[in-house]
């Protein structure tokens, strides 16, 4: 742990004695909490830009000054203190990161919402947590006037009424003193398979996210580059980490209220990107908007969802060698990675573990044999922190093969039983997705009276290409085995997908 330490802190030049002082004074003054990455910008750095949304760009400087009078009007107008709950509703941009980083200085909770959140799941977490202030943007001001939420509220953005970024540009206070804070927690309230949120709570912990940020360091390269666009939200659990690992590095970042595949080219043109998180769909459309634009690109990590094989072919194709696949949940975090020398081993894997990382593969309660699929189950320092066993169940179903290398077989609810048989709606989905004229495809399962289950699949053509159910059906029998071919093939102009980049499988079975 020691030497991770002294290679992270050597990595970040934190190591001579005058960054070191600067970093210990931090701590003894603001304590620990998201506000100190700022403390890790020397003085050289504080005129680099930090943080670009689409109205405005700040310095690492102003963006400290605005973090700090922030949190000193936040405290002077809601009384904001230690373990109160702050519940955030926006899209990425740099009022919402700056709310962040005030309301964590602060001391209290941070809990980041799902912006595709209904009123009736709204209501139920308003309910569950009552919270005691809510940052919101105005395009959900409507929604939350008709919820249940009576306690204070205050818009991200907002030319006239006092908001985010109102406050954020006031003087401070110097009457009001900030005491040194260590409590503040993450919370991330994921949608569950059920479409109950599930509260999962990370505390910000040096020695607690050692290795994953080590593993981020040492295995995508990112202290060899300098501009990073995080087009994932930042409300997810990959948004916010990759948000704070760039930071502490000193990187330029580059952000967006929603992805559109031509603006996300132009942005990366423009701002020479090298760094970018993405879901898999996001790759697909840029290289369909713009592929010559992507070209600075050096580190592509994509999460959140499995990569197709024949995504991984493309991007390799056009880039060159810049993919990397990122496997965590919100629940346990970060805990695989495939670098680009992975996905050549196999254009299917998710990698190997990380260091500190542990995971086990069972079924009925025992640990099944290699090669064989079974549950995803994860321990690891820097899970969440909210249950009682440190063995988190994912919920995905997997394998991991002779040399240590990791696959997906899909998800435990997206298993169909068809006439004893266990299919995987992955499977199913890549092989169709080999076929020339498919973009993109899901399988799921529908009730039948004698099969229990039987296979429907929905597939979406490229542009200008046309394929017969039955031509489609009689190429995937030599790809698949007969139990795994869909009774019947629907073709949609597109196929649902949620905010955070993951299949809507539910909107199908719908």
């Amino acid at each position: 742990m020691v030497f991770n330490l002294l290679g992270i802190l050597s990595q970040l030049q934190l190591l001579s004695p005058l960054k070191l002082m600067r970093l210990a004074s931090a701590i003894r003054l603001n304590g620990v909490n998201l506000m100190l990455l700022f403390s890790l910008a020397g003085k050289d750095e504080e005129d680099k830009v930090a943080l670009v949304d689409s109205r405005e760009s700040f310095t690492y400087k102003e963006l400290h000054m605005k973090c700090e009078n922030l949190a000193f009007q936040l405290k002077e107008i809601f009384h904001l203190k230690k373990g109160q709950k702050v519940a955030f509703l926006c899209k990425n941009h740099a009022s919402f990161v700056q709310a962040l980083f005030a309301v964590s200085r602060l001391g209290a909770d941070l809990y980041l919402l799902n912006t595709a959140v209904s009123k009736r799941q709204m209501d139920r977490l308003i309910t569950e947590h009552d919270f005691d202030l809510l940052v919101y943007d105005n395009e959900f001001g409507a929604m939350i006037e008709q919820s249940i939420y009576r306690n204070p509220k205050i818009q991200s953005c907002h030319r006239e009424e006092t908001s985010i970024s109102f406050l954020s540009d006031s003087k401070q206070n110097e009457k009001v003193k900030l005491v040194p804070t260590f409590s503040s927690k993450i919370v991330l309230l994921t949608s569950g398979t059920t479409g109950k949120p599930k509260k999962v709570i990370h505390r910000p912990s040096l020695f607690n996210f050692l290795q994953p940020f080590a593993a981020l360091l040492q295995r995508l390269h990112l202290t060899r580059h300098d501009t990073a666009y995080i087009a994932t939200p930042i409300f997810h659990g990959y948004g916010i980490a990759i948000l704070l690992s760039f930071f502490a590095l000193g990187k330029k970042v580059v952000i967006q209220n929603s992805f559109d595949a031509f603006k996300a080219c132009s942005l990366i043109r423009k701002h020479h990107v090298e760094v970018i998180t993405v879901v898999p769909l996001m790759i697909h459309k840029m290289l369909m908007a713009d592929k010559e634009a992507l070209r600075s690109l050096a580190c592509i990590a994509s999460g959140g969802a499995k990569l197709n094989p024949v995504l991984v072919e493309e991007v390799n194709e056009h880039l060159g060698d810049v993919l990397f696949n990122l496997y965590g949940t919100s629940e346990a975090g970060l805990n695989i990675i495939a670098t680009p020398e992975d996905l050549k081993y196999d254009s299917n894997t998710l990698g190997k573990l990380l260091a500190g990382g542990r995971l086990k593969i069972v079924e009925d309660g025992k640990t099944v044999k290699e090669g064989t699929v079974g549950h995803f189950c994860m321990r690891n320092k820097w899970s969440m922190t909210n249950r009682k066993s440190r063995w988190i169940e994912t919920g995905d179903l997997g394998y991991q093969d002779p040399n240590g290398y990791y696959f997906l077989s899909g998800r435990k609810d997206d298993l169909i039983i068809s006439a004893g048989n266990n299919i995987y709606p992955l499977e199913v989905e890549g092989a169709l997705t080999c076929h020339p004229c498919v973009e993109d495809a899901a399988v799921i399962g529908i009730k039948d009276v004698y099969c229990g289950q039987i296979l429907q699949a929905f597939v979406q053509l490229y542009p200008n290409q046309t394929v017969s159910e039955e031509a489609l059906e009689n190429w995937l029998r030599k790809r698949v085995a007969d139990y795994q071919i869909p009774r019947k093939i629907v073709f949609v102009k597109e196929l649902p997908y949620t905010a955070v980049g993951k299949l809507d499988r539910k909107s199908l079975e719908e």
